[in-house]
């Protein structure tokens, strides 16, 4: 699980392609990375751009993943340029303070980038997002854009409109995002689990889950 904190920007160093899927390999950029990589465990999980991926080897200034065709197919990972930022966390340790929302690292849909027009010192910036998703977009809500903790400020029949706050586009990926790039989106999850627990009918009844407390 993530916060949708970023805590540094990297680079796609390179993308070696096998077999179908991909190694990647990360820059770590300006993420803590405590000093010859003391800290960073093989099989633990880091979000790049909003998608979270197992570490599979790692060295002082980098890391590597292993990215699978569907990881490729529905993120932009597949087709993000070596060289470009990411934005990267890591897992969240179960003391940290939720500063965002919970994220789980999964991406709903690939979005694009519509508009960005200055606000006082902040941004406005208006995203399209994919037919499939818009039901899950609340204004006020929570989404998570290329991993970052964003709310929804307004809502349309395209997608929706975030404010950014100087801070948020220095420390991201966003200083380099343009009008017209894709970027990966994930959906609120109380979002996602209630639309599956009205789906499934579990309360039509009034009965409770077994074993569900007083």
């Amino acid at each position: 699980m993530f916060t949708g904190l970023i805590e540094g920007v990297g680079r796609l160093a390179s993308r070696e392609l096998r077999g179908g899927d991909a190694r990647l390999r990360i820059d770590v950029g300006t993420l803590p990375w405590e000093g010859h990589a003391a800290g960073v465990a093989l099989g633990e999980s880091i979000s790049v751009n909003g998608a979270c991926l197992t570490v599979v080897a790692f060295d002082d200034a980098h890391f590597e993943v292993d990215a699978s065709t569907e990881t490729l197919a529905l993120t932009t990972l597949g087709d993000l340029p070596v060289g470009a930022a990411v934005n990267l966390e890591r897992a969240m340790r179960p003391d940290d303070r939720l500063g965002g929302h919970l994220v789980s690292g999964h991406v709903d849909g690939v979005g694009r980038v519509r508009s960005i027009v200055d606000d006082a010192r902040a941004q406005r910036w208006a995203f399209d997002a994919p037919a499939t998703l818009h039901r899950y977009i609340a204004q006020k809500g929570s989404i998570c854009v290329d991993g970052v903790s964003l709310t929804v400020n307004a809502i349309d029949d395209a997608g929706f409109e975030v404010a950014l706050i100087p801070h948020t586009v220095a420390h991201t990926a966003f200083a380099q995002t343009q009008v017209g790039d894709a970027v990966n989106l994930e959906i609120d999850l109380v979002a996602r689990y209630v639309e599956r627990l009205l789906s499934a009918g579990t309360y039509s009844t009034g009965a409770r889950p077994t074993g569900a407390g007083a």
